[in-house]
């Protein structure tokens, strides 16, 4: 009898997983892209403070046919030689499934950064500067009505944009793939 039971149930988690299995599957990454930048102020003062204007724009991309996410939490922060020089919060969204969201976070300011002096120079003269930004997030996944629990995935996103004037702030800067990944 206990065997009985013992098999019953197991039939009907298998049941139970499979129905679940063919609602969601499959569940594809999202896919993140930088598509544009403009650095149009980026010095460093020989007193390591850093003055910044730089605009990015996040392609945000839902592949999913079936499952929309909530984006609960948003930190966009950006960091140059390995310091974060600013960060901003980007305001919480729904996204549908099959869906794509523009995020534009601007980072603008002034920030102390010891040590960059070297790297600065060395981009300055190569005319690119290599930047990071990376976005910490609280989010879940909603399939029908059911949502699941938060999640939360790191975006980080590498890429070398050129110093541009107010007229012409994002030549030579060409779209990245951005990682995406989790983080526990």
């Amino acid at each position: 009898m206990i065997f009985q039971i013992i098999f019953f149930l197991l039939i009907v988690l298998g049941l139970a997983a499979l129905v679940v299995w063919l609602i969601l599957r499959p569940i594809n990454p999202l896919k993140v892209h930088v598509e544009e930048v403009s650095l149009t102020q980026f010095n460093v003062t020989d007193n390591n403070i850093l003055h910044y204007n730089l605009g990015v724009t996040i392609n945000l991309r839902n592949p999913n046919k079936k499952i929309g996410v909530y984006y609960d939490e948003i930190e966009a922060r950006a960091f140059y030689d390995g310091q974060r020089f600013d960060s901003i919060t980007i305001t919480p969204f729904y996204q549908g499934h099959k869906n794509t969201t523009i995020l534009k976070p601007v980072f603008k300011g002034q920030r102390l950064l010891p040590n960059v002096h070297g790297e600065y120079n060395k981009d300055k003269t190569e005319g690119k500067f290599d930047i990071e930004v990376k976005l910490y997030l609280k989010m879940r996944f909603k399939a029908g009505v059911v949502k699941t629990l938060k999640f939360k995935p790191k975006i980080m996103c590498e890429f070398e944009v050129p110093l541009g004037s107010e007229s012409n702030p994002g030549v030579g800067f060409t779209a990245e793939k951005c990682e995406f990944g989790y983080r526990f």
